[in-house]
């Protein structure tokens, strides 16, 4: 013990010897650890804020979207099929037991005036249970009932940029708006929920019984989309393979041809919404790393120099009874040391980094644990990958030839 101590200070010695030589040897280091904990802190970050956004979308979750539609052969895309219609929507939430609620959704963009004061935003018709199916609350008023959604009844629950821009704050539940002529009535106030995984504020938005929306507003006849809530998560798989078969009933389609819509859970869009973030760090991460591979021969090279400059002090060393694995693990410990405190200084940069990254450019940041051990690890591993060999030519010099270097 007493041994590996002495090692120890005797390393610590040679490092303080040359301080600043140190310092600039350990750069590759310090700049390769606090870049990878960085980059890696921001992806988590994006990781984090996408998962936040997905569960947004509700609680078990399930999307139906349409599927492509074919022009002369070539297909337009998907989700531009008009396939998916409000009894399809009626038969998920009827036949499939468990489901517990479903939405059909039209959308429309649309100039909405109240008084003096106009405001383009997106018109959603939904169903009386998507409020439930999202998981989002009201702050004040009411939502729309069956029975005004059977009647297509002229009503409408706004969300927060709505109450900004065209009531300037005000409580708005009570007073009428218009959409290209037609009144609705404001009966709800939704509370705020902030950005969607697409980007837009899903805040600026209008609600309205999806039958006023088919009917008076948007003029299309097929649901953009059926929001489907299934009662738990572990009837999630079981409850699509379900609507895949109901739909593909429905729409009678053959056994050789494919579906005519799409069928995503919560969880297949959260892992293709991550994925690409997913791939940018890794790949900046990686990048990240060569900051590492160069710090390390850095320490390989200045190893090299150290064990020249002391070559007289070796043969001293096995001159008087030091054996060469001594000596090898005398320099060894040198370049780990080394590496060593360059990943300590690289922790701290690049925890200070991720955190001016995430104030000044308000930017979602977590700072992640793995990473930091990751870096922590694979730094202390450069230090003996490339510490060895010098250590290994310190311990087989001859401690004669040794003896007489100048």
């Amino acid at each position: 013990m007493f041994k590996r101590f002495f090692i120890l200070i005797i390393a610590l010695r040679a490092i303080r010897r040359n301080l600043m030589r140190s310092l600039l040897t350990t750069l590759g280091i310090i700049i390769g650890v606090s870049a990878v904990i960085t980059m890696v802190s921001i992806g988590e970050g994006a990781r984090a804020e996408v998962e936040a956004q997905v569960s947004r979308l509700g609680e078990n979750v399930i999307l139906v979207f349409p599927g492509a539609r074919q022009l002369g052969g070539v297909s337009i895309g998907g989700g531009s099929a008009n396939t998916l219609t409000v009894e399809d929507a009626i038969a998920i939430r009827d036949e499939i037991p468990e489901v517990i609620a479903a939405s059909p959704e039209v959308r429309s963009q649309r100039q909405v005036v109240y008084g003096n004061r106009n405001w383009a935003t997106r018109i959603y018709g939904q169903s009386a249970d998507y409020l439930m199916i999202r998981q989002w609350p009201l702050e004040a008023g009411r939502m729309f009932t069956e029975e005004e959604v059977f009647n297509a009844r002229q009503v409408a629950v706004v969300g927060q940029t709505i109450v900004e821009e065209l009531f300037e704050g005000t409580n708005p539940i009570g007073e009428t708006i218009r959409v290209r002529g037609l009144p609705l009535t404001v009966i709800g106030v939704l509370d705020r929920k902030g950005m969607s995984l697409m980007g837009s504020v899903q805040d600026d938005i209008i609600i309205v019984p999806y039958t006023t929306g088919f009917q008076k507003i948007s003029g299309r006849t097929h649901a953009m989309v059926i929001n489907v809530q299934v009662f738990d998560s572990s009837a999630m798989d079981i409850a699509r393979l379900k609507i895949t078969d109901l739909l593909r009933e429905r729409h009678r389609l053959a056994a050789d041809q494919a579906n005519d819509f799409n069928v995503q859970t919560q969880e297949e869009i959260a892992a293709a919404a991550t994925e690409t973030s997913r791939v940018m760090t890794l790949l900046l991460a990686s990048i990240a790393g060569v900051s590492m591979l160069v710090g390390g021969i850095g320490i390989m090279n200045i190893m090299l120099v150290s064990v020249t400059e002391r070559t007289r002090e070796i043969g001293i060393r096995l001159a008087v009874g030091a054996h060469g694995k001594h000596i090898l693990l005398q320099f060894l410990v040198e370049a780990v040391l080394l590496s060593v405190i360059g990943g300590l200084l690289g922790i701290a940069i690049g925890a200070i980094a991720t955190h001016m990254v995430g104030f000044y450019g308000n930017m979602p940041v977590v700072i992640s644990e793995n990473a930091i051990v990751a870096a922590f690890t694979v730094s202390a591993l450069v230090g003996i990958s490339f510490g060895f060999f010098p250590a290994l030519k310190a311990s087989r010099l001859n401690p004669i030839e040794a003896l007489r270097h100048e």
